[in-house]
């Protein structure tokens, strides 16, 4: 389970029920499955098992390059539970063929079912307690806060954060790890009893099912404009030192399989962009560039800031970035740009916040706040409820969204 904010278990009021810790896994610590023999054994253990399948895992985020899985856990009842190494065993499809049609219950399904597909592990049906927490209305959705409010339980989270792809891992880790998967189950039945109370159980069916089938993400255009502090950083020449600066991380990083954070700091980038060195001397004499491991690689960065300063003026970076393939301009810009628009996006925004309230669901998880601006930026001809309502379905909307929000959109459209 990736590190979350909102994983921190505020301290109980007098009055609140107590929290009782979960220290040890209930089958005590399992052993790393790393051999195909041991795989087969889970799997027996896991096909002999009942009921839904807890799913987890683990990556190194802030220490390896991308988003790689390291560890996976899984508990069924009636087996137990597996810790399943993917560096060692990176073909996990023999679990999905033999639990076929079994629903995976995951905490923040988006974050850990990228990981699995790329072993193979494709879940048939799944079910997401943070995003079912979501929809209940719940104020903070990370996971020890949930199951302590919910199921009266404590899980730590210390080690949330830590490098997984450390070998051998440690046995606190492992302890962290199997807890993390000890009551996702007993969590799924309390969020679906309170989903189904609230009469939003279909809504989370339609959620879970659009989250398990979302295609990857495109690439971004131009993913050097996301490095921090960029709104210090106008001229073009400029942009293009942070342009070639985040290239060479990025390459030295992709190779070493290192975080680029800890490859070059994004600080230091815009520092260097800032101040222009002039040779290595120069570079290495601004504080971001002092310490030890940056002033070894200083050759490397000053080249590329040498490439930034050698570029041509047709081939610098606009001050303004790509959209993203979307002609929607910021909605700050709106009221001088197109007056009207930004009021229907008044309209919309005020509508949709009346909605969530009523039905105390997020307003981003009532329709894409992205969506909403390009329906407002640019109606469809049909502006009645009919019309919003093949717009946000075109656009990916799910039913129980579009029957929520589009006659309040339409009317958020009309006569502006």
């Amino acid at each position: 389970m990736h590190a979350d904010p909102t994983d921190e278990v505020d301290e109980p009021a007098d009055d609140a029920p107590r929290i009782v810790p979960l220290t040890e896994p209930a089958g005590g610590i399992p052993p790393v499955t790393d051999t195909p023999e041991a795989l087969a054994h889970v799997l027996t253990d896991l096909v002999g098992g009942s009921g839904p399948v807890a799913a987890d895992a683990e990556r190194a985020s802030g220490y390896r390059y991308g988003q790689r899985t390291y560890l996976v856990q899984l508990r069924r009842e009636g087996a137990p539970t597996a810790l399943v190494d993917p560096v060692a065993l990176p073909d996990l499809s023999g679990l999905s063929a033999a639990l076929d049609g079994v629903e995976f219950v995951l905490h923040a399904a988006s974050q850990d079912l990228p990981g699995f597909r790329e072993h193979g592990l494709v879940p048939a049906r799944i079910f997401d307690t943070e995003l079912g927490a979501r929809l209940l209305g719940l104020h903070r959705v990370g996971l020890a806060t949930v199951v302590a409010e919910l199921l009266g339980r404590g899980l730590a989270k210390e080690h949330s954060a830590v490098d997984w792809s450390t070998r051998p891992l440690p046995t606190a880790w492992l302890r962290y790890a199997a807890l993390d998967v000890e009551v996702l189950v007993e969590l799924r039945d309390a969020v679906e009893k309170r989903l189904e109370a609230a009469g939003k159980l279909e809504w989370a069916h339609q959620e879970f099912e659009a989250v398990r089938t979302a295609p990857p993400p495109a690439p971004r255009p131009d993913p050097w404009r996301r490095t921090s502090g960029m709104h210090a950083i106008r001229d073009p020449r400029r942009l293009a030192v942070v342009r070639e600066l985040w290239r060479a991380r990025d390459e030295s990083a992709r190779r070493r399989d290192i975080a680029p954070g800890r490859v070059l700091p994004d600080r230091a980038i815009i520092a260097a962009a800032q101040a222009m060195p002039k040779d290595v001397g120069a570079l290495v004499a601004l504080p971001e560039f002092s310490g030890k491991g940056t002033r070894r690689r200083a050759r490397l960065w000053q080249d590329a800031i040498d490439r930034a300063r050698a570029l041509p003026a047709k081939e610098l970076p606009a001050t303004r970035g790509p959209s993203n393939g979307d002609s929607t301009p910021p909605a700050r810009a709106w009221p001088e740009r197109d007056p009207a628009a930004a009021a229907r996006l008044a309209a919309a925004r005020s509508a949709l916040a009346e909605i969530s309230e009523r039905v105390s669901v997020p307003v981003e998880n009532l329709v894409l706040p992205e969506l909403v601006r390009r329906l407002c930026w640019s109606p469809p001809t049909r502006r009645d409820a009919i019309g919003v309502a093949d717009f946000l379905t075109s656009a990916g909307a799910r039913p129980w969204q579009v029957e929520l929000t589009a006659q309040a959109l339409s009317d958020a459209l009309e006569d502006r």
